[in-house]
């Protein structure tokens, strides 16, 4: 499990991640889908289904699924759009349901466009299992849940704080507009921003879509709109790193701050050259990992998605469910100049 490590103030939001407050706030731990079979007895073949192939965060999560899936024994498959819409998995949900497989882990473009489909697909005994974006929880048997709102909201102020003197004023380059975890986070800190920091001003949320060129475009926009702008904050992969890419090469490098949430891979060259000082993680290979292996969990009997259900996950050890059905990997991790170095995804 990762820690904060470069603030007080970051400190005190990893401690608080170990609360274990969940993102989703109501809704019943297993709903209406199949029953569990047997202890030991079941299908192990589980498909991924991220928001939308290519997206370098979901081919280092499902990578995890597929690790995992191969130590106990499983059959792995990945499906997906190549765009992150609300409706644009529903086809590869009721694929999935009539290829009868045992097992579904998907990461929610919407909240509830998909249910329908889920809730067909849980009646024909498929066990679905939430990662990273969560549906409606009585649409789903369990969600894997990253780390709290709270604490990804609070990381992610509190570098923006660190980085810009605590005064001035940011933005938001956020994903999909619907994207259930994006608006979470983003509510949370615009509360954390009113409470704690009164001398940053939020001028404004713009959305990428998760597509590199909309992102760049966006970004480019903001800087142009706002000539005052300190900072901006990108809490999704796609994002930042169109934002990194923009700012490396013109005039703002070094003026404007960019943090937010990203992996090591996508952004090591913006940490390198000084464009990102620092930025926030997962590690989103562990979140796939432990998500197939709740899935098996499912499948086999083991649990039901009922809190206090527990269940162990390979190498990442043991994990116990939730309120809600949910299960927390962890806390987040702050990587900088000082550490980037030691990862690879």
């Amino acid at each position: 499990m990762f820690g904060f490590t470069r603030t007080a103030r970051v400190g005190t939001a990893a401690a608080a991640l170990a609360l274990a407050v969940t993102l989703v706030a109501t809704g019943c731990s297993a709903g209406s889908g199949g029953t569990g079979g047997g202890e030991g007895e079941g299908d192990l073949s589980i498909t991924f289904l991220p928001k939308n192939l290519g997206n370098p965060y979901f081919d280092t999560s499902n990578s995890g699924g597929e690790e995992a899936i191969g130590e106990f024994g499983g059959t792995y498959e990945q499906v997906g759009p190549s765009e992150a819409t609300p409706t644009s998995q529903v086809q590869y949900i009721q694929t999935a349901a009539q290829q009868g497989v045992g097992g579904l882990v998907i990461s929610a473009n919407d909240p509830s466009a998909i249910c329908d489909a889920l809730d067909e697909a849980r009646s024909a005994g498929v066990k679905v299992v939430t990662f990273d974006s969560d549906t409606d929880a009585g649409c789903r048997d369990l969600f894997i849940n990253q780390a709290t709102a709270e604490g990804i909201a609070q990381a992610q102020v509190d570098l923006i704080a660190e980085q810009i003197g605590d005064a001035g004023q940011i933005a938001v380059l956020s994903a999909a507009a619907n994207a259930t975890n994006q608006n979470a986070w983003i509510e949370l800190m615009k509360e954390d921003l009113a409470a704690d920091h009164p001398n940053i001003e939020l001028v404004d949320v713009v959305y990428g879509d998760d597509d590199d060129q909309t992102s760049f475009d966006r970004t480019a926009a903001l800087l142009q709109t706002y000539p005052d702008l300190k900072g901006i904050v990108s809490p999704t992969t796609v994002g930042i790193a169109a934002a990194g890419r923009y700012l490396s090469t013109s005039e703002y490098k070094g003026r404007v701050a960019l943090t937010g949430l990203g992996t090591p891979n996508q952004l090591r060259e913006y940490v390198e050259d000084g464009t990102i000082t620092a930025f926030a993680l997962w590690n989103p290979a562990d979140l796939g990992y432990l998500a197939a292996f709740a899935a098996k969990a499912l499948i086999e009997g083991d649990i039901t998605g009922a809190e206090g259900d527990s269940f162990e996950a390979g190498k990442l050890g043991e994990f116990t469910v939730g309120a809600d059905a949910t299960v927390l990997l962890g806390d987040p991790f702050v990587f900088d100049a000082d550490n980037i170095a030691d990862f690879d995804f």
